[in-house]
């Protein structure tokens, strides 16, 4: 989604663009999977995949080949998919592609080869951005972001070799090259970052100063509390704190600022819980989440819904 203050102008241009804009006749490209989903991932619509797209294909395209689809502003932005559509003003479409929340309307946007793209309808009225999201991995660190693929670093917290190994251990397997450092010393605006460590660890990164000043800050609808980060607070869609996990609480989580690549954080009110957070880093456990608390082997996928 795109903030309200820059709807008009955006609109203005995507509607010059849309009508100037065909199908494109290169050479197309394929691997591409298309979900939609309502609530933060927790009611799938449906999913669909393409093994071949035409040539200067775009997000719009695709979903309007595969769904009914009414549109705004000039035909940039998505009103309704199937149907579904926002019931207040405060409950709109988001899309991310590769995890990563996109930067512009969907008639502008690109569709490069093996992309995941996720279209879901929730509430914004804790914040109108979540700049990134678990829920499609193993991306963005397979196939980047706009067509472009970042290296990877892992940053470990001390006293945490066995969670850093299972991190390293997952990305490998999906052929992600990673390179290692110590925890502190950054990813850089151009590389993937994953952290893994305690909250106490991991406070001062800039992505946990993210965190802890709410979802308008990082998307993230969870936060540390307590001395040292002893206790993990889960957000509902409002931003009310609905429950609190203490000791072994872990959290996977991803955000990013206005000018860097995502940082993804395996983090944990102390061992056990980053240990936990680590065994959940897999495709099986984060699909479909915003992000993800455990607890052992519980999952609390959050946003939590209602007031659990």
């Amino acid at each position: 989604m795109i903030p309200r203050a820059s709807i008009t102008a955006i609109a203005i241009a995507l509607a010059v663009a849309v009508a100037g804009c065909g199908p494109g006749a290169g050479p197309g490209t394929g691997g591409i999977s298309l979900t939609v989903t309502k609530n933060f991932g927790t009611s799938q619509i449906a999913a669909v995949s393409d093994s071949h797209v035409p040539g200067s294909e775009t997000v719009m395209r695709m979903l309007e080949r595969r769904f009914k689809v009414d549109t705004r502003y000039g035909g940039g932005f998505v009103e309704s998919i199937n149907g579904n559509s926002g019931s207040s003003s405060q409950r709109d479409w988001f899309y991310y592609v590769n995890g990563v929340e996109a930067s512009q309307g969907a008639a502008a946007t690109s569709v490069h080869r093996d992309d995941r793209i996720w279209f879901d309808l929730h509430d914004w009225r804790a914040t109108e951005t979540i700049p990134a999201v678990v829920g499609s991995f193993p991306e963005p660190f397979t196939n980047g972001i706009g067509g472009k693929r970042y290296p990877t670093t892992i940053e470990c917290g001390s006293h945490l070799a066995a969670a850093c190994k299972q991190v390293n251990s997952v990305l490998g397997a999906a052929g992600v090259p990673v390179a290692g450092q110590l925890l502190g010393t950054g990813s850089g605006p151009d590389t993937l970052g994953v952290v893994v460590g305690t909250w106490s660890q991991l406070k001062p990164e800039v992505a946990a100063t993210l965190v802890e000043h709410g979802p308008s800050a990082s998307g993230i609808y969870a936060r540390f509390t307590g001395a040292h980060g002893s206790s993990l607070q889960l957000l509902n869609p409002a931003g009310k704190v609905v429950r609190t996990l203490g000791a072994g609480a872990g959290l996977v989580a991803a955000t990013a600022d206005s000018s860097s690549a995502p940082t993804w954080l395996i983090t944990g009110t102390d061992t056990a819980g980053v240990t936990a957070a680590a065994a959940a880093f897999n495709a099986s456990a984060l699909h479909n989440h915003f992000a993800l608390a455990v607890q052992g082997a519980t999952h609390f996928p959050v946003p939590l819904q209602g007031s659990q």
